[in-house]
């Protein structure tokens, strides 16, 4: 059993409260995304802003005899949910391919072995208006093969326009593809929390309404980061965010046959409103503020997505980069302290007549199971009173009830948060609340991926302000506790 006192604190905690219940989502990286109450069929409006699915549950009533409105009953909650089909749905947040699935919106902060929060791989793609970005954001991820990444889209940062301006937009005469369409503080300031690890909710928008939606999306960062749009490497700010800058040069005309299908079918304009627009403001957008960025790219993609020789060597770059970045965590940990002194901070507990008998009864093959508990119990219950010991302590007089003066100790710290790593943490929650009275608890479930072999963060419950609190960190370690490590 292992007690971490000083875990450090996610960066994406301060979003969740243990206190508000939370449904726990979960991840199958082979089959497709579980959720315990919500499914990825959930109807969304026609070219929205990719965005996490959700499931908005309907209100029915029927009438009785009388002629007065009932409700229906409650329907049984549907507890997972799994999607196989082979395809990609822009209003999906998961990628799949090659019979794998990769989860487009991200996941909470990564550590290296030593602690230390390890950046995201910010990839910066721009282009003009359908140029294939997206498409070769898609074909990135798909090669990469890498099971958490964050595809982050321009598109969702237009600004909301006002009366005038709608107007302006349902006569094809506003300009979408001017910099002072899009919200770039909001914009940046995303995409900075991204890198941090954090989670951030981003905005949705519809293009047949010219509006946001009044839901967002969440998202946190990942190993990779792709940002994609028009004007990317328009902000001095956001450049310097990148690691890798990629343009997609493809023909003007190319591009002007894709736009005249996509915004015909898919958006409902007519022909000779996506020209004038085409003539008015993109094309001259396009060589005002968007042909001249090609000066700051990295790597410039001619053809798009169909030109795969390119992409391989993005994909070959980018896994030399996580490799470097200390991704790959789990051979580091196992290799870590091979030959070396143990550190200063693993405290182990003392071995006491007492401590071999509870491990006796616990190892014992032939123990029974209600004996097993019990005992069990009881070390966890050591365990906690032994770390709680080496918490900081202030010194503190009292005055006994005969009214004599006692020079005791009290606990420096008064803000004390447990979390316990799913599932078997959970066994060492009880004790905890047993020896510290309205300690809060969160929650932290960390699996094995079978393929790759490194654990990934699948759910995170934890105070708002959990950076002010000392954290006990409860693991019950039967076997190699390598995930939770």
């Amino acid at each position: 059993m292992s007690v971490n006192l000083n875990a450090p604190p996610s960066s994406a905690s301060s979003d969740s409260d243990a206190s508000e219940p939370k449904e726990c989502e979960t991840l199958d990286l082979n089959v497709g995304v579980h959720s315990s109450d919500s499914g990825y069929d959930a109807e969304m409006p026609p070219d929205c802003c990719p965005a996490s699915p959700a499931t908005v549950p309907t209100k029915t009533t029927r009438s009785n005899s009388f002629g007065s409105q009932l409700r229906s009953p409650k329907p049984r909650r549907q507890r997972t949910t799994s999607v196989n089909q082979n395809t990609i749905n822009s209003n999906e947040a998961i990628i799949r391919s090659n019979n794998r699935t990769i989860y487009t919106a991200g996941r909470p902060p990564w550590y290296n072995c030593a602690g230390q929060q390890v950046e995201p791989f910010v990839i910066g793609i721009c282009g003009g208006s359908a140029s294939g970005k997206t498409t070769v954001a898609q074909k990135i991820i798909e090669s990469l093969d890498v099971p958490w990444v964050t595809l982050l889209s321009m598109d969702c940062f237009y600004k909301i326009l006002n009366d005038k301006q709608h107007e302006q937009a349902n006569r094809n005469e506003y300009n979408f593809d001017h910099p002072d369409a899009f919200d770039l503080e909001l914009m940046k300031d995303v995409l900075q929390r991204l890198k941090e690890g954090r989670k951030v909710e981003v905005p949705v928008y519809n293009f047949v309404s010219h509006s946001r939606e009044t839901h967002t999306k969440t998202m946190y960062g990942a190993n990779v980061i792709i940002f994609e749009g028009i004007l990317t490497f328009h902000s001095k700010e956001i450049l310097k965010m990148l690691d890798m800058k990629i343009f997609v040069d493809t023909d003007a005309d190319i591009r002007l046959a894709r736009r005249l299908k996509r915004d015909i079918m898919q958006r409902g304009r007519d022909l000779e409103g996506v020209l004038k627009q085409y003539s008015t403001m993109v094309k001259p957008a396009y060589s005002c503020y968007i042909a001249p960025t090609m000066a700051h790219a990295d790597i410039i993609v001619p053809r798009g997505s169909s030109n795969i020789v390119a992409i391989q060597l993005i994909v070959q770059h980018v896994h030399t980069q996580l490799q470097l970045r200390g991704f790959k965590l789990r051979e580091a940990l196992a290799h870590s302290y091979i030959g070396q002194p143990m550190p200063d901070s693993l405290k182990l507990l003392p071995t006491t007549p007492q401590i071999k008998g509870l491990h006796t009864f616990i190892r014992n093959a032939n123990t029974a199971r209600d004996e097993f508990i019990f005992y069990s119990k009881r070390l966890i219950r050591l365990v906690l009173e032994y770390a709680l010991s080496l918490l900081p302590f202030r010194d503190v007089e009292v005055e006994t009830p005969q009214n004599m003066p006692y020079k005791g100790k009290r606990m420096a710290s008064q803000k004390i948060c447990g979390v316990s790593i799913l599932r078997a943490g959970e066994t060492m929650e009880q004790a905890v609340s047993d020896v510290c009275k309205h300690i809060r608890i969160g929650k932290i479930l960390i699996q094995t991926n079978q393929l790759t072999g490194e654990p990934e963060l699948y759910y995170l419950r934890l105070p708002k302000d959990i950076k002010d609190y000392r954290v006990v960190l409860m693991d019950a370690t039967v076997a190699t506790g390598a995930a939770g490590k």
